[in-house]
């Protein structure tokens, strides 16, 4: 196999990794989205302050999973 094709493979498995990492992150479990929603709805999209009650989440994490879990396209 030439060098290119080599960086070629290794690049595209590290873009599937880094797929399977974002994905995984934007799980959450029922507590955590029940959680998300009720704090949603009290204080709206202040994701750093949701993220302080769901400990190991960031507000970056929150806020995409929202996002793609809840925004409606128009």
């Amino acid at each position: 196999m030439a060098a290119s094709e080599h960086s070629s493979t290794d690049e595209a498995l590290e873009n599937l990794q880094e797929e399977t990492s974002k994905q995984s992150k934007l799980e959450f479990s029922s507590d955590e989205e029940e959680l998300i929603i009720r704090m949603y709805k009290l204080v709206g999209e202040r994701w750093a302050l949701i993220a302080g009650r769901i400990p190991g989440r960031t507000a970056e994490q929150i806020e995409k999973y929202w996002t793609a879990t809840y925004s409606t396209s128009e």
